[in-house]
């Protein structure tokens, strides 16, 4: 019988997931680019029209979308900026990742259009709006949970729930599972 030892597939946990958000040493800014003409950002910057100019942002993916129609649509932001909302509860309930694909997607085109900046906000910037981002990264750029993660520790700090971190475990398998099966055809 063939040994196994050396072999054995590690797969993340929240608990590992969360000891690597614990080592950030990163202060909490209201904006920071986290890849190239991505931002995150807090609320407080998303309605700050004369720092969006400055900054260049294109497009706004709001993860914390009030239904009540607030700050946060497209009316506030007039024609200058291209605006997402998506209603999304910072909650250990809520299934963010039904939004994975529809947020990534409009990251991608965001950043393909011509002089394209995007910021992804939610209230404080660490927990809807960087899981949004970490999918975006996974799904479009290839990177692993982990090296998605590592990525944007470098440039910010973020810390997603619990549950949005098990969301994005199944999304990494998923992607994982894919992409061997790729390989084999």
């Amino acid at each position: 019988m063939p040994s196994t030892r050396g072999k054995r597939k590690e797969y993340l946990t929240v608990k590992d997931l969360q000891k690597v958000l614990d080592s950030c040493k990163l202060h909490l800014n209201e904006i920071d680019e986290v890849w190239p003409k991505l931002y995150i950002g807090n609320v407080v910057v998303a309605q700050n029209k004369a720092a969006l100019l400055n900054l260049g942002i294109t497009h706004i993916l709001n993860a914390a979308h009030s239904k009540r129609g607030s700050i946060g649509n497209q009316s506030y932001y007039g024609n200058s900026i291209v605006y997402c909302g998506i209603p999304a509860d910072d909650s250990t309930h809520f299934d963010l990742d039904v939004y994975f694909q529809p947020a990534a997607d409009f990251i991608h085109r965001a950043l393909r259009s011509p002089d394209g900046k995007v910021l992804v906000h939610c209230i404080m910037g660490m927990s809807r709006s960087s899981t949004l981002v970490l999918a975006y990264l996974m799904i479009y750029q290839h990177l692993t949970l982990k090296q998605a993660l590592q990525k944007l520790l470098q440039k910010r700090a973020i810390y997603p729930n619990r549950n949005f971190l098990a969301l994005l475990i199944d999304l990494d398998l998923q992607l994982m599972r894919k992409k061997k099966t790729c390989q084999i055809l």
